[in-house]
Formats: structure tokens, sequence, C-alpha cells
């Protein structure tokens, strides 16, 4: 058996008996008979789901507008269907509360800053669904917003969602290629646009980009242009384009009634994409009941978020972090919004607002982390962060290293969650816990009702071992599907045809929910959801992740996460960043081929790159040293933050990358070619 890591942090029994989880706990055991005990609880959740999911509708306080015949319904993976009959909408959920505390606040790295309460926020949300609805939006309509994070564009996606619109969004740092790939699929009918953006300080406009959209979106019958750098920017040429407060009408006259169309559990509510940096996005459809009920679930259980507490979450609204952050209106706490460079004009901004602004959930990155740390900084020691309960990462696996800096340097009593999930279920698999400790580079749990396990190549789950991360039960926040999918077969391919060895394909079966497996005897299991991560279930139950299992390293055909290097090389105070992909060698085998990014300054000499290959050996093994390692001068990362292994493996394969409009920074690709 593998040691305990270091155990960092433990809830007091005073905090684990005030937490919202602890009273659903407490709940259910009195409901259903059960042990008042977590892996009682997450047990229960998983072989009840739907008693489950009935208890968690009523604790959360969604309040359909019709009743549901049966809380699950039909079969499998591919087959089931959540709450039949019940109707309900998002946005009334988000717009339950009608009172003058705050809701809203938003600043920008410039300084700009605005507040709006609930009371004010439901009033400017009947406004934008009433101008929508004057355009002839409708029930079953898509709506486009290339937007900065910003009040607007919450007000916007709410009213998109009143009117039982389904709403979509790219952040302007997209350029047109990469919004075409989005929205040409899906056709919105209405466009909102900002005039700009900030970015490290630099004014980034972004109209001229809108009107060459316009000219390849022919659904659009109505543009709505927000401004951010202009109070009257030039709306010229933009095809029924109008002004967001013209579009809203005047500030002075009353809001129109606020009105909520009512639609069924799985009705579109989001269109988000998949990252389309090895092809054409896919375009993945979530629902109004699914995504409401995960959200509530975590924000509420998992994150013990409550009605008089601030979050944040560093995001762009082109990240599925958005549609997360924004959920928490749902419980009445208040959404701090932060638009521009964590970074500008140094990395003490966002500490300054967390103190400034008295946040008590503060949601970031392993890659924000780790810039703190090689900046030297002390956010703890530096500022008051004595509201901060509760600290959240994700987009990528944070290291040990990074848990223990995170307790050292920012405050020692703290629920650190790293979590993990995706667009994919718009939601998490594992995540954070208010009654169990943090250990030293592992998430505390697995979700509530969330089937997770880490099957080996061969299908069979494995504990304190590496492997597949499966969900073998259905669960509400599965796709709806993908837009212009109408057999399934893309969402059936995406997520549930991987091949395990010794299995039959689905296909071969003639069954697409279900497959034989060879040691399930009379047993047949149902197929799974196969996430795409590389990870492993610990003994105490928390769960490590080693990076995409698509980018998995095999050198002498042993599996290698690339976050397992990552860790140890990015700790190294000369390296700044760094990327691993596996190069194709002779004989069929695979060579490592590290990527470095040094501090300023610094050259990668014989000593430096053996000094890598030594620390790497010894935090892992000498089948991770890497046969190759280079200097390049940037890391190729998507808008939301991730490294793109799979681009930089095919470049240096001379591959061609045909999507870059996906990327932060496509122009780092370029170092890559020829250059092994």
């Amino acid at each position: 058996m593998k040691p305990v890591r270091s155990k960092l942090w433990e809830p007091s029994a005073e905090r684990m008996r005030a937490s919202q989880m602890y009273a659903f706990l407490t709940r259910v055991a009195q409901h259903c008979q059960i042990a008042p005990e977590w892996e009682t609880l997450r047990q229960w959740s998983i072989e009840h789901r739907d008693r489950f999911w009935a208890e968690l509708l009523e604790f959360v306080g969604v309040e359909p507008s019709s009743p549901y015949r049966s809380v699950v319904s039909g079969e499998g993976m591919l087959g089931t269907r959540w709450f039949d009959g019940l109707t309900l909408n998002y946005a009334r959920h988000m717009l339950r509360f009608d009172d003058d505390r705050d809701a809203i606040l938003f600043e920008n790295e410039l300084g700009r800053s605005a507040r709006l309460t609930h009371r004010q926020l439901r009033d400017e949300v009947a406004r934008c669904a009433d101008g929508l609805r004057q355009a002839g939006v409708k029930r079953g309509d898509r709506i486009g917003g290339y937007l900065p994070n910003t009040p607007e564009t919450v007000i916007a996606m709410l009213a998109a969602a009143s009117l039982g619109a389904a709403w979509s969004s790219c952040s302007p740092d997209f350029g047109v290629g990469g919004v075409l790939d989005r929205f040409g699929q899906i056709e919105p009918t209405v466009l909102l646009v900002a005039d700009g953006y900030t970015y490290g300080g630099k004014r980034l406009e972004i109209l001229k980009r809108a009107r060459a959209l316009l000219g390849r979106l022919a659904s659009v019958r109505r543009v709505v242009v927000v401004p951010h750098l202009d109070e009257r920017p030039d709306i010229s040429g933009l095809r029924s384009g109008v002004l967001w407060r013209d579009c809203l009408g005047p500030a002075e006259r009353p809001a129109p009634p606020l009105s909520f169309t009512e639609v069924p559990f799985d009705h579109p509510l989001f269109i988000m994409y998949s990252s389309g940096t090895t092809g054409v996005p896919k375009c993945i459809v979530h629902g109004h009941g699914g995504s409401l009920l995960q959200h509530m679930k975590e924000l509420m259980l998992h994150s013990d978020l409550r009605r008089d507490e601030r979050i944040f979450y560093f995001t762009t609204c082109g990240w599925m972090m958005w549609n997360w952050l924004v959920s928490s209106l749902g419980v009445g706490a208040a959404v701090v919004l932060y638009e521009g460079s964590p970074m500008h004009p140094d990395p003490r901004r966002l500490w300054e607002l967390a103190e400034r602004l008295k946040i008590n959930v503060f949601g970031t990155s392993p890659k924000f982390i780790a810039a703190c740390q090689k900046a030297d900084l002390r956010p703890g020691h530096e500022h008051d962060l004595s509201t901060l309960r509760a600290l959240l990462s994700t987009g990528s696996p944070l290291s040990e290293e990074q848990f223990r800096w995170v307790y050292d340097e920012i405050k020692a009593d703290l629920q650190l969650s790293s979590i993990s999930g995706g667009t994919d279920i718009i939601s998490c698999f594992i995540l954070g816990n208010p009654l169990l400790p943090v250990y030293a580079g592992e998430i505390q749990c697995r979700g509530l009702a969330m089937d997770v396990q880490a099957w080996d190549e061969n299908g069979r789950p494995v504990i304190g071992q590496k492997g597949e991360l499966v969900c073998c039960s259905p669960f509400p926040s599965q796709p709806v599907g993908f837009w212009n999918d109408p057999d399934s077969a893309k969402y059936r391919a995406a997520y549930f045809e991987h091949e395990w060895k010794g299995w039959p394909t689905a296909s071969a079966v003639g069954d697409p929910n279900r497959v034989s497996h060879p040691t399930s005897g009379t047993g047949v299991p149902p197929v799974v959801w196969r996430h795409g991560d590389f990870i492993e279930i610990t003994e105490t139950g928390g769960v490590i992740v080693y990076g995409r299992s698509d980018a998995t390293l095999n050198p002498g055909g042993v599996r290698i996460g690339t976050a397992e290097v990552y860790r140890i090389v990015e700790a190294l105070p000369e390296v700044l960043d760094s990327i691993a992909v596996g190069k194709r060698a002779n004989g069929g085998d695979v060579e490592i081929a590290l990527f470095v990014v040094l501090r300023e300054g610094l050259t990668l000499t014989r000593e430096l790159t053996k000094q890598i290959r030594e620390a790497i050996a010894a935090g892992a093994t000498k089948r991770h040293v890497p046969r190759h390692v280079l200097q390049v001068s940037a890391i190729p990362h998507t808008i939301s933050g991730k490294k793109v292994e799979l681009a930089v493996q095919q470049i240096i394969h001379g591959e061609n990358v045909t999507n870059r409009d996906a990327l932060a920074n496509p122009e780092a690709l370029d170092q890559f070619s020829n250059v092994l």
C-alpha cells in the first residue's frame, strides 16, 4: 500500500457541523435511514440516484412550475431521462432574490467598477429580455455573445434563458475564425458584441472583427453592441445594429414585468464548445435542469457557498467556469467579475481585489498560482485575507508543491479545492468537500451521485493505481446532445465508444447502451462515460489527476501523465513554463520531448539540462526523464489556459494544426516546427 500523503488541513468539528453538506447529510440520514457518514452518503447517492436528486431538488430550493412524474426513466448512459413532466427555467432560479443585497460586483484592470443589487439585476434582465423579444427572439433560438466578462454579459445570458433561448458565448480574444467555427454551426439569430476590451493595459477593438463575422453569419437578424471602451462606439456597417442601452430602453423608464418561459428539464440552455485545437469544435448542448441542479449541488454542498458570501473566479465568458460562477446567483451570493489580465499591473492585482472586496471563495488556476510562486509573492502576509475561507483551482492538475505553497503563503485555515470536470459536463466529476481533510496533491473527493471510477486498460476498476476516469452511471448534467448530431453518432463516439481490451464494442453487440464484459459472468454492465483524464483514486478516497489520457506519454510502453513531469520541472526556479509530448522513435517506441520557458535572460545550458533531468529522475522515475530538452520562448495554451500537448505533438511530427484560432497564442506553435 502506498503511504498516505501529508495532511495539510482538516476542518474543525464546528466548521463541519455548520456546513450545508452536513445539513444535507443529516437530512438524508433521517429521511432515508442511512448512517450519517460521508462515504455512506456518497455510495447511497449513486445507488439511489432517483431519491438523491429528488432530495437535492428540494434542499437547494428549486421550485418547478409543474411537478415531475418520475425522477429517472429509461436506462443506461444514453437512454436515461430525468424529471419527466417537470418544467422550470434556469433564469427564474438565478433571479429568485429581489432585494438590495449585492448580486454583481465588477471591476476591470483599468479601475472601472460597477455594482448591481439583486433587484437591479432583475430589472436589467427584464429590460434586456423585452428588447430581445421585440427583436423576434423566441423559445429555441440561439443567442451569441462575443463579449468580455462584464455585468452586461450576465444580463444578456439570463435574458436569453428567461425566453427559452439557448445562450452561447465566446470571449473577445477569439479570432474571427475561432468564432465562426463555433457560432457558424449554431446559427444565432442575435449577436451581442462589445466594441472592444482591454488586456495588459492595451485597448483592443473588435468591431472590425464583428463586421467580418456578419458577412458569414447570415442567421443574425439583430446586432447589439455593448460599449466597453467608448460610450458611443461607431456601429456603422453592422447589420441591424443597435447600442446596448437602446436595446434595453431608457434607464429612467420603469422596467417591464419579468416573465419566464417554462421549459422541460432538458431544454437547451447553454451551448458550449470543445477546445477545437485538433479539429472543428464540438457544440455541446446543456439543459436547464441538469446545469441548474449540478451547479447548486457543487456550489452549496461541495463549496459550502452561502447567501451572505462573495465568490470570485478568474475566467473569461468563453470557459465553462464562467457559467458555473454565474450560477452562484441562484444561491444568492454576490458574484465578483474581473475583466482583464490577472497580472496587470502586477501579480498582486487579484489578491488586492480579494482583500478590498472581502472575497470568501476565490477561484483561480495552477498557472496563476505558479506565476505567484515565481514572483515570490506571499499573499497571506501582504494582504488581509481574513474573509477568505476557500480557494478553488482548476484548468490543470495542482501539484503537491503548489498545495503546500497555498497553505504556507496564502492561509493555513483554508479549504483548498482542486476541482476537475469540464465543458463536456459543465460541472465537476471530482472536487472539494467541507467535511474532509486536504492531502497534498489530492482532490478531496468524487462528487455526490457521480459514479466515478479509475479503470485500467482492461476495463477493471483500480484503487491506488493509474487509470482512465470513467463515470459508470448516468447523471443529469450529461449533454442533452451535440448540435446538428441528430442520430447522436458524434456524441456516442466522443465519450462512449472506447475499446477496452477484452470487451466487444457496442456496435458489435448491437445495443449502444450495453456491451458484454468477459469478466462479468452473466452480467452485462452498462456503457460508461470515458472522460479522457488519467487519474488515480487513493486509499483515502481522494483523486490525483495526471493529465489528459490522450496526451499520456508512453516510453517503453509505460503510461506517464504529463502532470507528473510538470510538477517537478516547474518547481525549478529557472523554469517558468513547460510542455512535454511524445515523439515517435524507431521500433514503434516513444521518446519524451520536453520544452521549457526559462526566466528572462537565462539560456538552456548543458548544466541546466542535466539539472532538469536529474530533478525528474529523483522526483519521479528514470522512465520520466526526457530524451530531448529544448528551450522555447512560449508554451501554446488554449484561451482558458490549458496546455495543448496534442497540437505540439502534431507540429513536431510535421503535421498541420488546422484550428489555431482556438489558441490564446497561436504564434507560439511556429517555434516547434523542425526542432527535432
